[in-house]
Parts: C-alpha cells; structure tokens; sequence
C-alpha cells in the first residue's frame, strides 16, 4: 500500500500540481475515517505517512479511566502507564494499530475516499489558475457534447461552451482547436466551472486588442460596441495620436487585420467607424452608406428621429431590423426611422449620377462603377468596412475585389 500511496503523491504533484503535503494530509483524514468506521469506534485515529516512502503507521487514541466500561474507547490508567508513564485519568494516550490491519483497511474502503480527495483538490485549483484570465480569450480543444453545450479540454481543466453562448449556425467536432472567451467562473455543487463564450461582445473587444497593437498599446482606444453574434459587429475607435487613423489601424495594410478577426468569427461581418462625440455625426458614420435626413434630437428621452429615402430605408434598417439596432446600441439613443418622400428620379439618370461620383476614384472603370452602385458603394466613404470577401459575394472575382479596395485605400489615403 506505501508503493501505491508514494505513487499517487508522485503523479499528482508532477501531473496535477498539487502539493504532496495536502495531498498527505487528505489521504490521512480519508484513511482514518476509513479506519474509525471499520472498528466502529468514535474514537479519533491519528495517521501518518511518511512522505519520502509512503509508509502508512496509524495509531488509536483511547480515555484514560480507572474503571473500564467500554474496551473500544478507554483503557486502564495502569495499562495507560506502561505506555506513557505521565499517563492520568481522563487524558488520552495512543495505541498501535496493527500495521496488517491498516493496510486491509486503506486497500479495501480508502481508495474512494482518496479518488474524491483528489476531485476536491483539482476542482479549488481552477479557480486559482484561471480566476486571473477572466476576460481573456483562451484556447482549447473540443472534447464532447453534452445536452447542446461543448466541453473543452483548456489543458489544465475542462471548461464549459454553452449552447447559449455559441455563434448561431458555428459547429464544432471533437479534437477541433477553438478559441473562446473566459467569460465567468461558477461556484456549483460539484466545485468551480469555467464557463466560456464566443457569442459576448467583449469576445470580439478582446481579439481586437490581440490583432491591433494600437489598441493594445493605447494609441487607438474602443469607445463603443454592439454586436449581434453571428451577424454583424459595429465599432467606433478613436485615436489619441493624431497622426494615427483610428479606422486604418484596426482595418490593418489590405485588411488583413480585421479579416483575421472575420475569420475568426465565421465571417460575421464588422463595421468600423471613427468614434464621434457629436452622436449626429456618429449616427451619419454608423448608418453609412445610408444617409440620414432631417434629423432631429430629443435630448431628455435620448431618441433621435431622422428620415431617409426610400433607396436607403432597407440598408438604415437591416435585415430583421438588426442594423438599426445595432446603430442605437452603438450610439446609445433610441432611434425613430421614417421615409423621406422624394421627387421621382429616373433610374438611368440616377444611375448615371452615382457612377459618375464613383468614377471620381482613379482606376474605377466605368464598368465596374455600373456594378458597384447598385449595391450601394457610391463613394469611396460608402466602402468603410467592405471587404473582400463582401464584394465576392456580389459577383465580383477575388482579384477584381482586391484591384478595386486597393483603388479606394490609395485614394482615400490621397485625399485625407
């Protein structure tokens, strides 16, 4: 049994990190409980064991009494002294417990005891390793499913993916790598559980700061944020370097850094607009391409009603209603949408008008401005936050796409 005791204390305390003193000092208590219920005493039992050989000696406390009632937890103040001469009535004094004994007893009831010890341990150690990385992202790999949530293996403990805490549509199969954020720590019945999230709006806020150094450093800073996960993601940055473009940053050279946060986010899209404290100017930034007319603010109830044409009325709402939810989260005012009536225009002569704005960016041939307008990207402004993979999804080629961004960078990069 000391071979199986020492081999236990040598596995957790290399494998698991647990120290072998608490380790021995939990084996000792599960030992002694094991022990006391097996003589059907109530006396306490002492155990030690010994932590370099994993020898197990034990020893049986009884009264001292000058008239035994009861063999099993007292003995004879004359017996008492031959073991401790300073032995007196009503104290207590130790006796061997056989060594044979003991070993039955540790072999046979202990063992559970020890396997749920060891439970305990691991289950308190995850609050201390991973209570100072609440907030931060984390990666893991997928272990199972259980009743629609993900269990995820983070190395040194296993952590929880809610079902309610996933990007609709995402799916993900045992021994895939994720990456998700480590939103809380429960206190449960069965001890600490890490619960993770990829659905929180603080999940993009940290891969933000990962990606752009400028944020990371305090250059370029998030001043606001709304998401709805697996659809879009609005943010407004601001700069405290003025020789720093807040929106550049965050896009990165050919936007190669918010397409890696794309990525990330299964292609949920993302807009990102320069920070504004005037919220009219910040409520023309998030609605764009869509341009808001007749705006008009009520200061005391937060609301800002505006009109827009009927052109622009789909894109200012979004599917579902969702962008304009989204720009009222981000600014945080309620917003009234209404219908602007216009003169009718024809569609030729409109068409016409708009190619020709966008024919002001150098390289734009008029055949591809015809191509363009009718989504909407009617100036160089209208595409921030466009990526690749958005106009590869209206029917451009990928090369086609990366020729015409790389037009409107240059030019915007010209102009400012």
């Amino acid at each position: 049994m000391s071979h199986e005791i020492l081999s236990v204390l040598e596995y957790m305390e290399k494998e698991k990190g647990i120290d072998r003193a608490s380790m021995i000092d939990a084996i000792s208590v599960a030992i002694a409980s094991a022990a006391q219920k097996s003589i059907n005493t109530t006396n306490d039992i002492r155990v030690e064991i010994n932590a370099k050989t994993g020898a197990l000696k034990a020893w049986n406390q009884l009264e001292v009494v000058d008239s035994v009632g009861d063999v099993q937890r007292e003995i004879h103040i004359d017996k008492a002294r031959t073991i401790d001469s300073s032995a007196i009535v009503g104290g207590i004094v130790e006796t061997k417990i056989d060594p044979s004994f003991l070993g039955r007893i540790a072999a046979q009831t202990a063992r559970q005891a020890i396997l749920q010890k060891i439970r305990q341990f691991e289950k308190e150690r995850i609050y201390d390793d991973f209570k100072d990385i609440v907030g931060d992202i984390v990666t893991g790999t997928v272990r199972r499913r259980e009743r629609g949530d993900l269990l995820i293996d983070l190395g040194k403990a296993e952590a929880v993916l809610p079902s309610r805490e996933r990007i609709a549509g995402e799916d993900y199969a045992p021994g895939e790598s994720i990456r998700c954020l480590l939103l809380k720590i429960e206190q449960g019945n069965r001890g600490p559980e890490i619960i993770l999230s990829r659905s929180n709006l603080n999940f993009v806020r940290r891969l933000f700061e990962v990606e752009v150094t400028e944020i990371s450093d305090g250059t370029v800073k998030i001043e606001a944020m709304a998401r709805e996960a697996g659809y879009r993601t609005k943010i407004a940055v601001s700069s405290s370097d003025p020789k720093v473009d807040p929106v550049g940053a965050c896009v990165g050279a050919r936007g190669a850094r918010v397409k890696t946060i794309v990525r990330e986010l299964g292609g949920e899209k993302v807009d990102i607009i320069r920070y504004e404290s005037d919220p009219v100017v910040l409520l023309e930034e998030a609605l764009k391409p869509a341009v808001p007319k007749d705006i008009q603010i009520n200061e005391a109830e937060r609301r800002i009603h505006f009109n827009v044409i009927e052109d622009d009325l789909s894109i200012a709402i979004g599917r579902k209603g969702l962008n304009a939810k989204l720009t009222s989260k981000l600014l945080g005012w309620k917003l009234d949408i209404g219908k602007k009536e216009t003169e009718a225009v024809g569609f030729n002569e409109k068409l016409a008008k708009a190619v020709e704005g966008i024919n002001l960016i150098p390289g734009i041939e008029p055949e591809i401005a015809e191509r363009l307008v009718p989504i909407g990207l009617v100036s160089a402004d209208a595409f921030e936050g466009v990526s690749s993979a958005d106009l590869v999804d209206t029917g451009f080629s990928e090369s086609e796409a990366e020729s015409i961004l790389g037009k409107v960078q240059q030019y915007l990069e010209n102009n400012s």
